[in-house]
């Protein structure tokens, strides 16, 4: 090996990658392991409306408020620390929320595992940015890192509906317990400690971040639920007031919660705008995808996800096969190549029918390529860019700006497809007042009165939720491909990994603690 390259990861190294991921692959199975439990919960706990949304969304609204609070946290006593801190909590809260007597002791449980997995998720990464020093070789981590959350996010419903099957709907959460205490044991001896010398946590910026965060979330996640209204747009107000205020602090500040002038490394800036716009194409793509097999061509749950496997294997081709390519290609060439690829995935989504179930799968596979490519790679540049003391909050600005991007994604285009279909689901006649408005509201609606249609007008709402799904395709493939541009135009110029390897000084960290495992 030439002085002048950072060292190789070992064997130790990537048996490490292996145990991060395993709380990866938690956190994402998390996401969607509840969408087939939901019956099953409901028939034990009755819970109102409002509560089933708050049990549905409590997880992700926390997880996004906290990351960046968390991912400092980890710069400042320790990433190995905070992510078995975390992963302690994470078992605890999954006990707490597999015996919840009642709905809003559930919600309390779910926003528990919320902040928990707001430790984990910018923990896993950055140790892996410090575990793997060799450009190529870190791009792979991080692809197989993304990969495994996403592959969690894939098998969720499938396991989900498995555990509730044999067991009953809490069981769905102890699966978190068996791996919580294997981290806890193999972490101190698989995964290096590393953290910065630095003053004392901001807690004005904490509550800052805080109210930027979560009532930007809350407001994506309320318009997705009930469209743009007052309630909304107040919520934005709120957070956007509150993100000034934190972003005017941080520049004041010694040692900020997080380092604006990172937006000042063109390539960090370019790479977060990358993946927001195309984590939203994903998330609202995905988020349609899935009421369009089960409500248009009638699958059952197991069935839909069986049928997402094949694109969540594209997604791994992606994920795996980009940073390998990397080491001879520009990364920003094969990302924005990636992108343009996509754009015939959201080609056969727009163009799609009520019976093209096949031609549907077909175009989320392409989406679900372009999401392993950038989510490698982009985040890959992300982290790379910023200073190794910095890689928490760096893979922390990542992770929050993806799940912005699919909370984004979701509220957008569903909302986009819910307003047409409403323009164009006309109730049939002889329905009473109420059954005509839960027809004319949403394909779900139309469906649970599908014993009291006339022939044909089930068919007539899945044309018009499919119009839906063409437009919104369409719209998310003109923003992917503005994405693509700004990929091209701005982070084509970086090199190849192994070039930049080989320019690379050696490199000593300097964030390592006196124990090292």
């Amino acid at each position: 090996m030439s002085m002048g390259q950072p060292a190789r990861a070992g064997r130790r190294e990537w048996i490490g990658l292996a145990l991060l991921a395993l709380p990866t692959v938690l956190l994402g199975l998390d996401v969607t392991a509840l969408y087939l439990v939901v019956p099953s919960l409901a028939a034990d706990l009755d819970p109102t409306a409002t509560e089933m949304l708050w049990i549905m969304d409590a997880y992700g609204f926390f997880i996004a408020g906290f990351l960046i609070t968390m991912g400092t946290l980890g710069d400042r006593i320790g990433r190995r620390r905070l992510l078995m801190i975390g992963m302690a909590a994470f078992g605890a809260a999954s006990v707490f929320a597999a015996f919840a007597p009642s709905a809003p002791w559930l919600i309390v449980a779910r926003a528990l595992l919320g902040v928990a997995g707001a430790t984990l998720m910018p923990s896993t990464l950055s140790l892996i940015s410090n575990m793997f020093l060799h450009p190529r070789q870190r791009a792979l981590a991080i692809g197989v890192w993304a990969t495994m959350f996403a592959l969690g996010m894939a098998a969720g419903p499938v396991v989900g509906g498995a555990l509730v099957a044999g067991f009953w709907w809490g069981a769905v959460f102890l699966v978190a317990v068996p791996v919580a205490l294997l981290v806890l044991a193999a972490a101190p001896a698989l995964l290096p400690e590393y953290r910065t010398p630095a003053g004392r946590l901001d807690l004005p910026s904490v509550g800052l971040s805080l109210a930027a965060l979560l009532p930007a979330v809350y407001a994506i996640k309320h318009a997705a639920a009930h469209g743009i209204d007052l309630q909304a747009a107040a919520a934005l107000l709120i957070g956007g007031g509150a993100a000034v205020a934190f972003v005017r602090r941080q520049l004041r500040l010694s040692e900020p919660l997080l380092d604006i002038t990172l937006f000042g490394n063109r390539a960090f800036s370019a790479a977060l705008s990358v993946m927001l716009i195309g984590l939203a194409g994903f998330g609202g793509a995905m988020f349609l995808v899935t009421q369009y097999l089960q409500l248009v061509e009638d699958l059952s749950p197991t069935t839909a996800g069986l049928w997402m496997g094949p694109p969540a294997l594209a997604m791994l081709a992606g994920a795996v096969g980009a940073p390998l390519l990397a080491a001879r290609v520009a990364p920003g060439v094969i990302m924005s190549a990636t992108l343009a690829l996509s754009l015939s995935g959201y080609a056969l989504l727009a163009l799609a029918g009520t019976g093209s179930k096949l031609s549907v799968v077909t175009g989320f596979a392409f989406v679900y390529l372009g999401l392993g490519v950038i989510a490698a790679l982009g985040t890959d540049i992300v982290v790379g860019a910023a200073p190794a003391e910095k890689s928490g909050s760096a893979a922390a600005l990542s992770e929050t700006v993806q799940e912005l991007g699919i909370a984004a994604g979701v509220a957008l285009l569903g909302s986009l497809t819910t307003a047409i279909y409403r323009s164009r689901a006309e109730p049939p006649p002889g329905l009473s007042a109420s059954a005509a408005d839960t027809y004319g509201d949403s394909l779900s609606g139309a469906s649970s009165l599908a014993h009291r249609l006339p022939a044909g007008a089930l068919d007539d709402a899945r044309a018009a939720f499919t119009s839906g799904l063409n437009t919104a395709a369409v719209v998310a493939g003109i923003a992917v491909l503005a994405a693509t541009s700004v990929c091209f135009a701005t982070l084509r110029h970086l090199r190849p990994l192994d070039d930049a390897a080989r320019e690379a000084e050696p490199v000593a960290s300097t964030a390592r603690s006196g124990d090292d495992g």
